[in-house]
């Protein structure tokens, strides 16, 4: 049994370099799931008033504009920055162009 403990032990400690590599959270897209477990001090609450005020005041163009959700302030921003990154703008797409509906130009022969 202790050399079953050593292995998982040994096992859970090499794996932890490969967190400092996870890529950072786009705070645009998340769900509010996402950000409870990403942000440190952060519990499902006030993640669902992240993405609230996501929905609300549209996409946030950098990290440091969670602070206008109310109880993000400037030292859990900072505590989490590294974490946090904003790739998307959350835009809506584009309406397709309709296809013109003109006649074929006539050709000289």
């Amino acid at each position: 049994m202790n050399v079953l403990k050593r292995c998982f032990v040994v096992l859970v400690l090499s794996l932890l370099p490969l967190w400092a590599w996870a890529e950072p959270l786009d705070i645009n897209t998340a769900t509010a799931d996402d950000l409870a477990a990403a942000i440190d001090g952060v519990g499902k609450a006030k993640a669902a008033a992240i993405v609230k005020d996501r929905e609300a005041n549209g996409a946030f163009k950098s990290v440091e504009d969670l602070a206008r959700v109310k109880g993000i302030g400037k030292a859990t921003i900072e505590k989490n920055k590294d974490k946090l990154t904003v790739k998307s703008a959350g835009a809506a797409p584009a309406a397709a162009t309709p296809a013109s509906t003109k006649a074929p130009a006539e050709t000289k022969h």
